[in-house]
């Protein structure tokens, strides 16, 4: 892992940009100097680790005590992206601006994405929890579909929080019963990209005995400030 860049911002936390292979990345961490438990936070379906909404997530969960990181997986943000991916992205557009179903261009476009994706986060974690400032357990915040097979296959995962507004492929979703980690799930109710039955059904499927829903009024951006908060508590109950 290699540092490219550092700021020391306002509140304290240290926000620091790096490159592990050819995976860039950031890391937020708090002012204090104790080891502090990490969140690995991931945008729905792959958009920017730049995303301003997930920027000032990260940061408001570090000043809450955590270490935070996010990447940019393979075909993601500023990395190159492979022919079939950008006629998935095109095909994508043209068939939600023609208003047709895209559920089955979704499938093919995402999967194979969170399967790339995982082994990604997994060598990222590795390297994390070598550092001095952070000292574990580890917690998820973000996209569901890739949080779901991390649940799966990555032990090191305590608790995680998903927001429900991301298309989660048909392997995610029979893979959610083997999911036993405490989990709290954010829905919006008036999601016009994500069907609420469907996420509804998803939420039932978890295999954990232990997971909260959180439904708000509004579309698919309108996810109130105050949840950001009440995941924070969240993830204070399982990794401090």
């Amino acid at each position: 892992m290699h540092f490219t860049s550092e700021q020391r911002l306002d509140d304290g936390v240290l926000e620091r940009e790096f490159t592990l292979g050819e995976i860039p990345g950031t890391l937020w961490t708090p002012g204090s100097a104790a080891p502090a438990p990490l969140i690995l936070m991931a945008h729905n379906n792959g958009l920017p680790k730049a995303q301003p909404r997930l920027v000032a997530r990260a940061r408001q969960s570090a000043a809450y005590g955590y270490a935070v990181a996010t990447i940019d997986a393979a075909g993601c943000g500023d990395r190159p992206r492979s022919a079939a991916d950008e006629q998935a992205r095109a095909d994508l557009r043209r068939a939600m601006q023609a208003g047709e179903p895209v559920d089955e261009i979704f499938e093919s476009f995402i999967g194979p994405l969170v399967e790339k994706a995982v082994p990604e986060w997994q060598t990222t974690l590795d390297a994390l929890l070598a550092l001095p400032e952070i000292g574990g357990p580890v917690g998820y915040s973000g996209w569901m579909a890739l949080g779901i097979r991390l649940a799966v296959v990555e032990p090191r995962i305590a608790a995680a929080g998903f927001f429900a507004g991301g298309y989660v492929p048909s392997a995610q979703r029979e893979q959610a019963r083997q999911v036993t980690i405490p989990l709290l799930v954010l829905l919006q109710w008036d999601d016009e990209g994500n069907p609420r039955q469907r996420a509804l059904d998803l939420f039932d499927a978890f295999g954990t005995k232990e997971k909260t829903l959180h439904a708000n009024m509004g579309g698919h951006t309108g996810t109130p400030w105050f949840e950001v908060e009440d995941g924070n508590r969240f993830f204070g109950r399982h990794l401090k």
